[in-house]
């Protein structure tokens, strides 16, 4: 397998066969990420690719899950990923589901059939970054993305049969923003109607524009009892009419949640507010990893 770089992948994917399909991230300019920095963005050849899961073939004798990395690997042209899907059925009848990292744009630029004829060819899951329901915190972290992109992009991508994991970052608005960030979030979370949502806390390392802010004044960070009251905001503004499964159990974050809303919000709020209360529920700030 012909890696470059760093690869990255969602914790659900942890078990999956890692292809290399791209080198970056095509926008690669937020302030708070630091994944694919020293990248520049290409597509890998796609003999190269072949070449990978020919080869992986031949290493693993069972295979129940793929994932396209790194960023934005739904980019490719719909032909070419229809032939990467295709070699996938092929090589590995076994594979229940081929998963990628998305931009909205991408999902946004690709019509309802092509989506379609994308999830019959086994393309199960599209790991969605839309960071934050404000408008104002994605603009202060250039995103270069807007929230109704984000919301339209994953019912698009619903309704064509791909299921939606969409991110969230805690504590991405600072302090001064943190309210409206929170508010706007769990509001977010209701109108898209996303399969999956994952919580993930802002960690700030000295590679990332943010981290130069923090030091500098211009951003303040939350606290890890700040974070919690923000998560609590979160959860009280949702209102999902359907079933979406929230998880705030990466590693980057103080306290593990995991439930259906709307059917255990009250559940997971009484935890966040024990653990409020209680705070030697958290997990130690040496033990958290992004």
């Amino acid at each position: 397998m012909q890696y470059e770089g760093n690869i990255y992948r969602p914790p659900s994917e942890a078990s999956s066969l890692i292809v290399q399909v791209t080198v970056g991230c095509t926008h690669n300019a937020c302030t708070f990420c630091e994944m694919y920095k020293g990248k520049q963005f290409r597509l890998k050849p796609f003999e190269t690719i072949l070449a990978d899961l020919q080869e992986a073939r031949q290493a693993y004798p069972y295979v129940e899950r793929i994932f396209f990395a790194d960023g934005d690997a739904l980019c490719m042209t719909t032909e070419k990923l229809l032939r990467l899907l295709h070699t996938v059925r092929e090589l590995f009848p076994e594979c229940s589901r081929v998963g990628v990292y998305s931009r909205p744009t991408q999902i946004l630029q690709k019509s309802e059939a092509e989506l379609v004829s994308l999830a019959e060819a086994g393309l199960g899951i599209a790991y969605i970054g839309a960071e934050s329901g404000s408008d104002e915190v994605l603009r202060r972290v250039n995103k270069g993305e807007c929230v109704q992109e984000t919301i339209e992009a994953v019912q698009k991508a619903e309704g064509a049969g791909i299921r939606a994991s969409v991110t969230f970052v805690l504590g991405l608005g600072g302090k001064e923003l943190m309210e409206e960030h929170a508010v706007k979030t769990g509001e977010a979370i209701s109108e898209m109607g996303a399969t999956y949502v994952g919580l993930l806390s802002l960690m700030l390392t000295p590679r990332i524009p943010l981290y130069a802010d923090a030091q500098s004044g211009a951003f303040t960070p939350l606290t890890a009892g700040e974070t919690l009251e923000e998560l609590e905001i979160i959860l009280t503004h949702t209102n999902c009419v359907q079933e979406t499964i929230l998880r705030s159990n990466h590693a980057s974050n103080w306290l593990a949640l995991a439930g259906v809303l709307p059917l255990d919000k009250e559940r997971m709020l009484e935890q966040v507010r024990a653990a409020m209360r209680d705070t030697s529920v958290l997990r130690a700030d040496e033990w958290r990893r992004l």
